[in-house]
């Protein structure tokens, strides 16, 4: 086996794991937008504002709520 043939082997062994790569982001994109995940993230959301809120004694308020809804556009499907 020369030098070109283990090149082109390497080559591809990472075309094979790219692809793989690819694949399984695509799963984590589908499962980030699923209803269960929004269920969850709607969830964790919901107790980080509760959080801020108290530590903060509400006098942020509208602030916590307005950084709530944001990152659940950014992270929720819905």
């Amino acid at each position: 086996m020369g030098l070109e043939d283990l090149v082109n082997k390497a080559k591809n062994a990472a075309g094979g794991v790219a692809g793989q790569a690819g694949g399984l982001a695509d799963k984590a994109k589908q499962a980030m937008q699923s209803d269960k995940a929004e269920e969850i993230s709607d969830s964790l959301l919901d107790k980080a504002a509760d959080l801020a809120n108290r530590v903060t004694g509400e006098k942020f308020s509208d602030q916590v709520q307005q950084a709530r809804d944001a990152a659940d556009k950014a992270i929720g499907n819905e």
